[in-house]
């Protein structure tokens, strides 16, 4: 494997397994995630069914999406197509989540560090990508 390629999968691997972690909130108590949500600076959290399932149905889809990166980290020149389409829609999703973020009125901290990673991270992506293309011509 190419030196690019093999920081594409590792980078993509990477994500993956941090993604699958949110399978921990799926699971964990609800009390759990109202220590967390204080810890975080953004007071109680309410007690509502919809606050449960967003949570919990938020987490299961960073999970998949964690499943689906290390499904493509298998073998990165066989989906680069993929990988290169989940880079561009996770730039878009960036702005999107800046855009809600600030609407929901998140600390600055927050909405810098989400906004500033998926773009670092899916920028990356598209720069291995080119480099694994090129190599691969």
């Amino acid at each position: 494997m190419r030196t690019p390629e093999r920081a594409l999968a590792w980078l993509l691997r990477a994500v993956g397994m941090l993604d699958l972690c949110a399978l921990v909130a799926v699971l964990m108590p609800r009390d759990w995630h109202a220590r967390a949500h204080a810890l975080a600076g953004l007071g109680a959290i309410p007690d509502a069914p919809i606050v449960s399932y967003l949570t919990r149905s938020a987490s299961s889809l960073y999970a998949l999406y964690g499943a689906l990166l290390l499904y493509l980290a298998s073998d990165v020149v066989r989906y680069l197509g993929a990988v290169r389409f989940l880079a561009l829609a996770a730039q878009a999703h960036a702005l999107v989540l800046v855009v809600i973020d600030l609407d929901a009125g998140l600390p600055p901290w927050w909405i810098a560090a989400e906004g500033s990673v998926y773009l670092g991270w899916s920028g990356t992506v598209l720069w291995l990508v080119r480099r694994t293309a090129r190599a691969n011509g």
